[in-house]
Parts: C-alpha cells; sequence; structure tokens
C-alpha cells in the first residue's frame, strides 16, 4: 500500500514538471530519461552501501553520505531556482 502512494505522490508531479518544461511532445522521453537515471542512481547506492557495509561493518557511513547528497540536491536546486527568478506556485 505504501509503495503505491509513494508513486502516486511522485509520478504525476513529475510527468506535470516534464509536461511544462519540454511542451507536449517531448515529457514521454523525458520521463523515461528520468526513470533511467533513477534506477540507475539507486542501483549505484545499493551497491555502494553494500561496500561500505562490507568494509566498515556498518550501514551507518552509507546512510550519513546519502543524507549529505541530499542536502547537497536540495541547496543545488534551491540555488538554481533563486537565480532563475523561478517561484513556486501551489497547485
Amino acid at each position: 500500500m505504501f509503495y503505491g502512494l509513494d508513486w502516486i505522490a511522485t509520478v504525476p508531479p513529475t510527468v506535470k514538471l516534464a509536461n511544462q518544461a519540454f511542451g507536449e511532445q517531448e515529457p514521454p522521453i523525458v520521463f523515461g530519461w528520468i526513470q533511467t537515471g533513477h534506477q540507475l542512481g539507486a542501483a549505484f547506492a545499493a551497491f555502494g552501501a553494500g561496500v561500505i557495509r562490507k568494509q566498515s561493518g556498518s550501514y551507518l557511513p552509507a546512510f550519513v553520505a546519502a543524507g549529505a547528497m541530499g542536502v547537497v540536491a536540495a541547496s543545488v536546486l534551491l540555488v538554481s531556482l533563486g537565480e532563475r527568478g523561478v517561484h513556486l506556485a501551489a497547485a
């Protein structure tokens, strides 16, 4: 049930944003690349966490690294939105 809610919560907004950014013809291709990148990133993260677990005996460094990357990604997003003057409107 939670997995299904996760898809409902993330897929439609991603498709809507792709439609707004790339018009009506390109979004399916863009969304496909977004999904592909997401899957490759998830595979890399899972493999990396396994390597870290094998080397250190704990997943803690992997969790800390994932959290740090999330903070960096959010910071880059906020800076790029501020530079372009993009304002997030309520849906």
